[in-house]
């Protein structure tokens, strides 16, 4: 175990760079913290190759489900610990994960969920772990969508990417590939064309479009699904937060 008491040792500077995405994708590695996201990267296939702990989350170590031997372990004073932490309120344990850039499949088993340029993080690390929670297979990020491995995300998302494939790619090249492997393509839009959620009939898995906050799915999308839908809205509120809607749909359109 390597133990660290300075704030300007080079190990700390290079995880404090891990909250930017550039030096995420230099380094390969992005940062997981909290002892229930430890606990789900070391459950799942995921590559946890080094924990950093100060004396508290030292003394939950024993409790971790370990399953490698090649994990380094940095043991911090609790000032430095508390330097490099993100969160207000620190558990004492942190890790570094190896990324893992995902590929469609060529076989889809599952529905999936995609998202069109879906820029705040909670609302991406939100619909992640709904999807997780509504069996889904697994979620396409579009142009434009929060990085996965913000910090804001991953505490959203509570370890749901651990159960699930996540991938990224151009949507206008991903819904064609997804119809020529057998799924039923439904995009979301307020429009007097679309259908109500509650009247689709499902012929098969289901790829779900969820747009952007504001301006919702791109037109260029909506040309591309199978049917669009939308959520009728009995009070006076003028629409539903993207995450809500995603929610209400993904344990709808269950197939």
């Amino acid at each position: 175990m390597i133990e660290i008491s300075s704030t300007k040792n080079n190990f700390i500077k290079e995880i404090k760079k891990l909250t930017k995405k550039k030096y995420r994708e230099e380094h390969g590695h992005y940062v997981i913290e909290g002892v229930h996201l430890i606990e789900e990267a070391l459950k799942s296939p995921a590559m946890v190759t080094t924990i950093i702990m100060n004396n508290q989350g030292y003394e939950l170590l024993p409790g971790l489900p370990m399953t490698s031997d090649a994990i380094t372990y940095y043991l911090l004073s609790d000032e430095v610990f508390r330097n490099v932490s993100d969160v207000p309120a620190p558990q004492g344990m942190m890790a570094l994960v190896k990324l893992n850039k995902e590929v469609l499949p060529e076989t889809v088993t599952g529905n999936l969920l995609l998202l069109d340029n879906v820029q705040d993080p909670g609302n991406v690390g939100t619909m992640i772990r709904t999807a997780d929670a509504a069996g889904y297979a697994g979620v396409v990020l579009g142009e434009g969508c929060a990085d996965i491995y913000n910090p804001k995300v991953l505490r959203s998302m509570q370890g749901s990417h651990f159960h699930l494939t996540i991938m990224e790619g151009d949507l206008a090249e991903v819904i064609p590939a997804l119809k020529t492997k057998g799924l039923q393509l439904i995009g979301t839009e307020l429009n007097p064309e679309a259908v109500d959620y509650r009247e689709l009939s499902l012929e098969s898995h289901v790829a779900l479009v969820m747009g952007n906050e504001g301006q919702g799915v791109s037109s260029q999308l909506l040309q591309l699904t199978d049917k669009n839908v939308y959520i009728p809205i009995i009070g006076q509120a003028e629409s539903l937060n993207v995450a809500v809607a995603a929610g209400i749909l993904m344990f709808s359109l269950q197939s």
